[in-house]
């Protein structure tokens, strides 16, 4: 039963209820003073779609549509689900950090994916009435170790620093997509919460890579370790994107709600009914460079690091439960579980990764002083 909330006060007193609930220490975790930030408006006007060059929605009583208002709705209950599903995957790491450095560093990530969270609830409960409130009280109750958040990447077990620096590379590195699609939305206030956590987004996706850059340089992880991880989270962030030939992003574009990843700087009309591929591909454009980078801390072309093909372990979309290797070549189904198991971790992988994390030279190291604040 989902708890009743009055207003955003309540929610307040659920959101420290949660933090509970997943057994968050005390410490800079709990005490960090949250709150609602908006940027200032860089354009006041509706910047693509139906409702172009008309004034941006202040309030969801100035939206023209209960369809739009309800697709609004929807963006902003996804993406708050993920904020606080990263929180409760990456938890348990706190306790076995590397060194300092990388201690505060997550505690960092953490802090800012709850204020993010912090923000589209606040959102839900101060423009969506008891719906928003509801929807808000409901972001505290899924779980991700339950399997119940709204996306597949954040049900995912984050076991280990290398799922963790992974995990930022290239699932928050989606989250900077997604942002920056909802930074130039008709709706005032969800477009002006984008510029401050699309700031505090970025020093996540340093994190990951940096964090990647550290391990692959002190070369102790083995490449095809390494390899298996981003084989098992890649895929993932893939999905994030939707499904293709979606009706979803199709009307969010037309409504004004969400825009293409490089809104600003394009000209001409999008093909509305491949939104999500458009991303999607821009998205993997950018990683590839990403591990192209890494590679050059591995001499040894035969073990260097690749990203996936588009249709490899998809769950989502055109691509979904096929059979297809890491290279796009299809595969028979028999054939399809084992070959998983020979490119994906492996328990004995897992127990290698541990094993390895225990040694006091197997990533890089940092100084806590040289964290960025």
């Amino acid at each position: 039963m989902v708890r009743k909330l009055h207003n955003f006060d309540d929610w307040i007193d659920y959101f420290k209820y949660w933090q509970d609930s997943i057994g968050l220490p005390p410490g800079a975790l709990r005490t960090f003073q949250f709150d609602a930030k908006f940027g200032d408006p860089e354009v006041g006007h509706i910047e693509f779609g139906h409702y172009k060059g008309q004034r941006k929605w202040p309030t969801v009583m100035h939206i023209p549509d209960q369809r739009i208002r309800d697709a609004l709705l929807n963006l902003i209950v996804y993406q708050g689900d993920t904020e606080f599903a990263s929180v409760e995957q990456q938890r348990n790491l706190l306790h076995h950090a590397p060194s300092d450095y990388d201690l505060l560093s997550l505690q960092r990530v953490m802090t800012e994916e709850m204020r993010h969270g912090w923000q589209m609830s606040y959102l839900l409960c101060s423009h969506f009435g008891d719906e928003g409130k509801r929807e808000a009280a409901k972001l505290l109750e899924r779980r991700a170790d339950e399997g119940e958040r709204l996306l597949g990447s954040f049900n995912e077990i984050v076991d280990n620093w290398l799922d963790f620096f992974t995990y930022t590379q290239f699932i928050d590195r989606d989250g900077k997509f997604q942002l920056k699609m909802l930074s130039v939305s008709a709706f005032d206030p969800l477009s002006r919460s984008m510029g401050p956590m699309l700031k505090e987004e970025s020093y996540h996706l340093g994190t990951g890579n940096n964090g990647l850059l550290r391990i692959v340089k002190a070369g102790k992880m083995p490449p095809d370790v390494i390899q298996r991880f981003f084989y098992k989270w890649i895929p993932t962030a893939f999905d994030l994107f939707g499904t293709d030939n979606s009706s979803s992003a199709h009307w969010a574009y037309v409504w004004g709600l969400k825009g293409r990843y490089d809104e600003r700087e394009s000209t001409g009309e999008p093909d509305k009914s491949k939104l999500n591929e458009l991303a999607r591909g821009l998205y993997r454009q950018e990683i590839v460079k990403l591990v192209e980078r890494l590679n050059m801390f591995i001499p040894e072309r035969e073990r260097q690091l690749k990203v996936p093909e588009l249709r490899f372990n998809r769950r989502i979309g055109i691509y979904a439960h096929q059979h297809f290797t890491v290279d796009g070549q299809p595969l028979d189904a028999g054939k399809y579980p084992a070959y998983l198991e020979s490119v994906l971790p492996r328990p004995e992988d897992v127990a290698i990764v541990h094993d390895i994390e225990k040694e006091p030279d197997w990533i890089e190291p940092k100084k806590a002083d040289s964290l960025q604040q």
